[in-house]
């Protein structure tokens, strides 16, 4: 649920209990945050005004920095700023500068860094690429989107040399490469390739999953590093070393959930003493989920079963038994959760086939009625419209026929 990290834990772990305890109330917990962070709060009479946390900017009189004019922001503001790298190691800012004023808005230290990842922005015409800085610790996000487009000489002033045959991508990776003093993560078709067709740029292979996160509609990226949810405030970012295990619930027949157990503290050596929290992304599309099941096992993303074995690199997402597992390392390939479940499902329809009777044909599979809250208050309306609102429907129609 989004926001949720804005709350004390104690009363965030309530608020997730009752949730899955009673999952109508979701839309209401988020309808009350947002409502208390937007509208003012009045005390014995008096009104506060509720104000949006603004990030620090780091000073120094000694910096300089590389820029690049009119660049897209959207987290922690909604505004086209210059882009402003410290040319600095030690003392080095990211940060977003008024061009009219001069004034920095918002910044983060290097220091505070722990990942700098940039995304192919999906379901877009023209190709953008987003940039998510992630801090170590706290919520002191920034994201902004450059055009794929050839650089515009003039909107840069870098010391280093920019290749006017550079798109605005290639030169701010290279900037960014050079003044944090290590690589811009992006993902690699190596990992993971959806099979899905892109609507929007026929013939671009697309590295990303729509998924839901709760009400909100996203998408994730499987990277070398990590998982991403992205791009709706807050970002999640789910590195390797966070994750306890990952496994798969609700499967139906065209989609499946994807849960992350992640841990909640840095993990110890005493695995009874990590404690973890699920965060679960639904409606993921079942043709991808070979795609996503090979990455999860090549980097040793196991059930939850065989979280004894996350240190030792065990490939087994699955949770199979010593002897399964043996037999599928002498070349034989296990059944996954989701192919157990079309196995059956295709025996239920085989059965079906020869029970048919004519009369029943007159019930659609599909009927039921669901629905999605949206969200939008960092986001256009129009960018939460699915293109395959059909899926969601039928399998949300599904789900309330299977409850019947």
């Amino acid at each position: 649920m989004q926001d949720l990290q804005t709350l004390p834990q104690e009363l965030a772990s309530r608020i997730v209990d009752t949730v899955k305890r009673y999952p109508d109330t979701a839309t209401l917990f988020q309808d009350i945050i947002k409502h208390i962070q937007i509208h003012p709060v009045q005390t014995n009479g008096q009104v506060f005004p509720s104000k949006k946390r603004k990030l620090e900017v780091p000073t120094s009189t000694a910096e300089s920095f590389d820029s690049i004019a009119d660049i897209s922001f959207s987290i922690p503001q909604r505004k086209k700023l210059k882009l402003e790298i410290s040319r600095h190691a030690e003392i080095g800012t990211i940060r977003g500068t008024n061009p009219t004023t001069g004034e920095a808005e918002f910044g983060i230290r290097y220091a505070d860094i722990d990942s700098c990842i940039c995304l192919p922005v999906p379901e877009k015409a023209q190709p953008q690429y987003s940039f998510c800085v992630l801090p170590s610790s706290g919520e002191d996000q920034v994201l902004f989107t450059v055009p794929g487009t050839k650089i515009r000489p003039e909107a840069v002033d870098s010391e280093i040399s920019v290749n006017p045959e550079e798109s605005y991508k290639e030169a701010t990776i290279r900037i960014l490469n050079k003044r944090l003093k290590r690589k811009v993560i992006q993902p690699d078709e190596k990992d993971f390739v959806s099979t899905m067709a892109q609507a929007h740029r026929k013939g671009e292979k697309a590295v990303h999953v729509k998924a839901f996160r709760g009400s909100k509609d996203g998408f994730l990226f499987f990277l070398p590093t990590g998982i991403i949810f992205a791009f709706k405030k807050p970002l999640l970012f789910y590195p390797f070393h966070s994750i306890a295990s990952i496994s798969y619930t609700s499967v139906l027949q065209r989609t499946f959930n994807l849960t992350i157990n992640i841990y909640t503290s840095s993990p110890t050596n005493d695995s009874s003493n990590n404690e973890t929290h699920e965060i679960e992304f639904s409606m993921l599309d079942q043709a991808d989920f070979t795609g996503i099941d090979t990455y999860i096992k090549r980097r040793g993303l196991q059930d939850a079963s065989m979280a004894e074995q996350r240190r030792a690199q065990r490939y087994n997402v699955n949770g199979l038994r010593k002897g399964e597992a043996e037999e599928a390392d002498d070349g034989g390939e296990e059944e996954g959760e989701l192919q157990k479940a079309q196995r059956e499902a295709d025996d239920e329809d085989e059965e079906d086939d020869e029970n048919f009777d004519p009369g029943s044909e007159g019930e659609s599979e599909g009927s039921g009625s669901g629905e999605n809250s949206e969200d939008d208050d960092d986001e256009n309306p129009d960018n939460n419209v699915d293109v395959n609102g059909d899926l969601v429907e039928d399998e949300l129609g599904s789900e309330a026929e299977e409850q019947e």
